[in-house]
């Protein structure tokens, strides 16, 4: 096997092994950091191989890495990193406070390292089934990190995403099992290996179609459920108000990428076999209600981080709807859009939850005058806020104005909505945030905190790529959106 890709695998899994032993000990969160740290470094040496070499089949190819999904790894190496540099300081001021104890901080760590390992391996994998065990694997992990406080409320949102994800996985290994009988007939009795993406792309023009365009669906449905794909969505607010602010950073930056990772792979399977027009129409279908659901649900909110979990729905849905629009400039916006979400959100968590510290709550009509009380943390939350809003020179406005110029050109009738879907959500966010930023508070000022330090390298990026994006950076993003079709 080649070496990048083994120590991508294993490192998070020798991470948890090691943090269940040691993870309640004092030094456990750095040794948390120092494999998050371990594998970036080997998701960089992968992506340089990439680039150098091409595509990497090995494992006897049950394992396979191109431009797509290598992206996709480093990002999720990158963002499991700072998160993990994050939740040192947070997470011992939780404990400080008395919401964990040193056995649930072992669970949190080990869980941690387990999580991003299940990521990392659906990432990676050639083989569909396989996949589908590590979004079973990850969606395990995570409960237990979302219920970590045990409250009865973290306990029901926990269950929630329990029931409804296992729900939506059962519908995605039905899928699974279609999709393998239409290779049935193409790749005869080749056990497991039909199960290979890279089979079934190959022989993909003659697969069977009636059977192919049903297993599809039930895919969407099983893996939409984990991109938080209205009417799925439900689990996704909960989880994101109830768990420790590093778990809502990683699910909302990380795992909804996986998942919609999963989607994309099928639809190019099912464009080859039944023509591109359903599955894009699906796709588009879906990412339109779910992205003006959010942003009507937006008004409603008064928790900080249900707002923003909303949000990522929102913006789950216009990626996906970007997919569904599909070509080179679609494709490209989208890939640039996750890129940029994933970034933006999981720095806006960080804020909202070094916010909620500070105030003794997510309830945002408590939580005023940031700019005043701790300005590190006001910025964090004003600039991730605007930032995720689309206001230029950020390059969450750099994909919109590609999708919405595309929209514009191939599908007319799909820009009034995304209007009306962005100007939504602006308003609704901009009116809560304002108030906690310049609101007018009583409470002292507290000491600057190098702790948001994640949060303005993440918002540096994102600005980088509003203003500029690296040519070996949109080589990258223009080889993936050419595969994807």
């Amino acid at each position: 096997m080649v070496i990048e890709v083994l120590l991508v695998l294993t490192l998070p899994v020798a991470g948890a092994a090691v943090l269940a032993v040691l993870g309640a000990r004092r030094r456990a969160a750095t040794v948390n950091t120092a494999f998050s740290f371990a594998t970036l470094l080997a998701a960089a040496a992968l992506v340089v191989r990439v680039i150098r070499h091409g595509p990497v089949i090995t494992g006897h190819e049950q394992f396979f890495v191109d431009s797509f999904n290598v992206f996709l790894v480093a990002l999720t190496a990158f963002v499991g990193f700072t998160t993990a540099l994050f939740s040192r300081p947070y997470m011992r001021i939780e404990q400080h406070h008395g919401r964990v104890s040193r056995r649930r901080l072992r669970l949190y760590h080990s869980m941690y390292q387990l999580f991003m390992g299940a990521m990392l391996m659906a990432l990676l994998t050639n083989n569909i089934g396989l996949l589908w065990v590590a979004m079973e694997a990850a969606t395990l992990s995570t409960v237990l990190l979302v219920s970590l406080y045990r409250t009865r409320a973290s306990l029901e949102a926990a269950w929630k995403y329990f029931i409804l994800c296992g729900v939506g996985i059962a519908q995605a290994l039905f899928g699974t099992i279609l999709l393998y009988f239409a290779a049935g007939k193409q790749l005869g009795n080749q056990g497991t290996t039909a199960l290979l993406w890279t089979h079934l792309d190959a022989v993909k023009n003659h697969l069977e179609p009636r059977v192919l365009g049903l297993a599809f669906v039930f895919l969407l449905v099983g893996y939409g459920t984990k991109v938080g794909l209205a009417p799925l969505h439900n689990w996704l607010p909960d989880a994101h108000a109830e768990g420790p602010t590093p778990v809502s950073a990683v699910l909302s930056g990380l795992l909804l990428n996986v998942a919609l990772y999963a989607v994309i792979r099928f639809k190019v399977l099912v464009a080859g076999a039944i023509g591109a027009a359903l599955p894009s129409h699906i796709l588009m279908a879906f990412g339109l209600f779910s992205a003006l659901l959010a942003a009507f649900f937006l008004w409603r909110q008064r928790d900080i981080k249900r707002l923003f979990a909303y949000s990522s729905i929102e913006h789950m849905g216009i990626i996906t709807f970007a997919f569904g629009i599909g070509g080179a400039v679609a494709n490209f916006a989208a890939l640039l859009h996750m890129t940029v979400h994933s970034l933006t959100k999981s720095s806006i968590f960080f804020s909202a939850g070094h916010a909620s510290q500070k105030a003794g709550t997510q309830q945002m009509d408590d939580i005023r005058g940031l700019m005043t009380v701790s300005p590190t943390i006001g910025w964090g939350l004003l600039l991730g806020s605007l930032a995720i809003l689309g206001l230029p020179p950020f390059g969450v406005f750099a994909s919109e104005f590609l999708i919405l110029t595309t929209a514009m050109r191939l599908h007319p009738w799909a820009t009034p909505v995304l209007l009306l879907t962005l100007g939504i959500a602006f308003a609704a966010i901009f009116r809560r945030a304002q108030p906690m930023v310049f609101g007018e508070t009583n409470a002292k000022r507290l000491p600057h905190s190098p702790a948001l330090l994640p949060v303005f390298i993440h918002l540096g990026l994102v600005l980088l790529l509003g203003l500029y994006i690296p040519p070996a950076l949109a080589h990258w993003f223009r080889a993936a959106a050419r595969l994807i079709g």
